[in-house]
């Protein structure tokens, strides 16, 4: 009987809708989805969506109704979002077999029609204007009404008991058709869900502007100096000879999620680096792809800056300067070198999914400075990238570590980009299957990563004799001047956030990066992660995460003194079996080496002192002095003495 059951209430559930359809038909017309495609004339509305309605989306919407995580897909953040609207299909789906088909906002549709035929439902009104058809026929004109039918606290969270609000819980993302059901079983669940009705002012604004029509200004024009640096930036990225398109490649490749701004204008405005079909001074065609190494299907691709029109959320914000003094620096890095650029990679994935592939004709040296030079945003493309909940990005990594860098002109340590290309040819990474992984692969993965280690161990321990042994001058120091040369990562439950220095009491764990690390990250959880991609997909790279989280850690206690390692090592990972902890040992090349940080005994002894002093923050000082995020260029120069004390200390408090 269940399955009879279970249709005859689907049966009447379609039917329930199809009524509704009809009764607003008759009432109000067919919907006609690209009523809000066309512009239309705002001159003499009293009230309009960019002066008076955004802000109190902003204030009291966006903070569920943003990025990929947003119920029922509804963001709130732009005019395109609104109208858009809503769908039932989940983007965070942990039993998805297959991937499902991408639906980011401004890049795979570009109308209203063209998200109705995606599954999207309106939650304006798209029938006859009119108050009295904007207020019945428009969801979110219903919801707001639903909240104010009960009364309710002004302030706070509303009862829990009565509230789902945990991440997976599920969703009702009722069509207009479904509204009136919606209102009789959940008579408390007007919006904002949860949480205390909109002010009366507030109220009134966003009532007055739907039964308007939801009328919407034009985009605002941009500054002269702002259309000025556009043209500079693009003219630098889309050069025809060979060199320029591979550069404009891999920046592409590591700013696509970048909020970018130009630090040399007045405060206004981000903008999107995307991949386009036009050339500069022509309006941009958006080549909309998975990944953004993936093949755009035309023979050509133009890098184009447009604006960035979601509002800003911390989760997704990651803001990157664009000034003069960088581009010369880029300039520097990528086109004064003296290398020669035979072909340009091609696009199938097992070329362009491995950078050291794809990009192995450009000096490492070159790749790993682009990185460092802003490595906050590096690392939080990490963490807050495409995944946008916490969750997915975050159950790999601990609730406070630090992390440092190794120094990219040291070439005892830094591979070459033959060596780089020879050792992690075969050694893929799991986004190399696109969206719809198999699980069964995992155990070449596994075994890839473990001959990589014993290669670069066996490089490493060839390189490091005599003099050359490991110590605190591997440590990048950020050429005395560069805040990013070490930061700290702080976890909130389903978020993190990442500052420069070397702050708190001693962390959980520390991580020391180098080229290869940094890179394998970036495509393992950015520029290879598809938050639509199937469960397969989204458990290896997590999997994998692991790895190499456990790479970056073991190059920190190598460092250490020798006595000190494993007791470290097993503080760290107590609990784990003899197993885990032998793996851990092969991750680090030259842990077997008697004494990384070559100290002398009184110098050793005097960190130890330094460090043991109780109370106890003192080293944390020492190193926060010159790394903390509120301190200026005036603060005195960090030396890698300073930070090698530092990162020594923090196992030995």
């Amino acid at each position: 009987m269940r399955p009879f059951i279970v249709l005859f209430l689907l049966a009447l559930v379609a039917g329930c809708a199809a009524y509704g359809q009809i009764r607003l038909d008759q009432r109000y017309g067919a919907p006609d989805p690209r009523r809000f495609d066309r512009p239309r004339s705002t001159a003499v509305l009293p009230v309009e969506y960019r002066r008076d309605v955004k802000p109190v989306l902003d204030s009291r919407c966006v903070v569920c109704h943003a990025c990929y995580d947003a119920p029922c897909q509804l963001q709130l953040g732009s005019y395109e979002g609104v109208t858009r609207g809503a769908s039932g299909e989940r983007v965070y789906d942990a039993a998805r077999l297959l991937a499902a088909e991408p639906t980011r906002l401004f890049l795979d549709a570009r109308s209203t029609a063209e998200w109705r035929s995606k599954g999207f439902h309106p939650v304006l009104n798209e029938r006859s204007a009119g108050p009295e058809a904007n207020r019945d026929a428009g969801v979110m004109a219903r919801l707001l009404t639903l909240k104010r039918r009960l009364d309710f606290p002004q302030y706070g969270l509303l009862s829990p008991n009565r509230y789902d609000f945990s991440l997976d819980r599920s969703q009702q993302c009722p069509a207009i058709e479904e509204i009136g059901d919606f209102e009789a079983e959940h008579p408390e669940w007007g919006m904002p869900y949860g949480l205390p009705p909109l002010s009366e002012e507030e109220n009134r604004t966003l009532m007055a502007w739907l039964e308007a029509g939801a009328p919407a200004a034009p985009e605002p024009s941009l500054t002269e100096a702002q259309r000025d640096q556009i043209a500079r930036w693009e003219a630098f990225l889309n050069g025809a000879d060979p060199k320029t398109q591979l550069m404009s490649r891999y920046l592409y490749e590591h700013w696509f999620l970048a909020h970018l701004y130009f630090d040399e204008l007045p405060p206004g405005g981000y903008f999107e680096l995307i991949r386009s079909r036009t050339a500069p001074g022509r309006p941009i065609e958006p080549i909309a792809t998975r990944r953004p190494y993936d093949d755009p299907g035309v023979a050509r691709v133009y890098y184009r800056l447009r604006p960035h029109r979601p509002t800003l959320v911390s989760k997704t914000h990651m803001p990157y300067a664009l000034n003069a003094a960088r581009m010369a620096r880029i300039k520097t890095w990528f086109l004064d070198e003296p290398y020669t650029v035979k072909a340009l990679p091609s696009y199938d994935p097992k070329v362009s999914a491995n950078p050291f592939i794809a990009f192995e004709q450009i000096p490492v040296r070159s790749r790993y400075r682009l990185l460092l030079d802003e490595a906050q945003f590096t690392i939080m493309n990490f963490i807050k990238g495409p995944v946008c909940r916490g969750q997915v990005a975050l159950n790999v990594i601990t609730d406070h570590f630090w992390i440092g860098f190794i120094h990219p002109d040291l070439p005892v340590f830094n591979e070459t980009s033959a060596f780089l290309a020879d050792v992690l040819k075969e050694v893929s990474l799991p986004t190399e299957q696109q969206s719809n992984a198999l699980l069964t692969r995992w155990l070449s993965y596994s075994r890839g990563q473990t001959e990589y280690l014993r290669r670069k161990s066996e490089l490493a321990n060839r390189r490091f004799t005599g003099n050359n042994s490991p110590s605190l001058s591997m440590l990048w120091d950020g050429d005395g001047n560069n805040t990013n040369a070490a930061l700290t990562v702080f976890r909130h439950f389903d978020s993190a956030s990442v500052v420069k220095g070397l702050l708190g009491e001693r962390p959980q764990t520390a991580l020391i990066m180098g080229y290869t690390l940094l890179e394998r990250i970036h495509y393992l959880l950015v520029a290879g992660f598809d938050v639509y991609g199937n469960t397969a997909h989204q458990l290896e790279a997590r999997l994998y995460m692991d790895f190499l989280r456990m790479e970056g850690e073991m190059n920190f206690l190598a460092l250490l003194p020798g006595g000190d390692r494993n007791a470290v090592r097993d503080l760290w990972y107590r609990g784990a079996g003899e197993e885990v902890k032998s793996y851990l040992t092969g991750a680090s090349p030259f842990f077997a080496k008697p004494d990384g940080t070559s100290k002398s005994p009184s110098e050793a002894k005097n960190w130890r002192r330094l460090c043991l002093r109780r109370p106890a923050p003192s080293c944390v000082r020492l190193g926060s002095v010159r790394l903390s995020a509120t301190h200026s260029a005036k603060a005195p120069t960090m030396t890698r003495r300073r930070v090698g004390s530092l990162m020594f200390c923090l196992h030995l408090r």
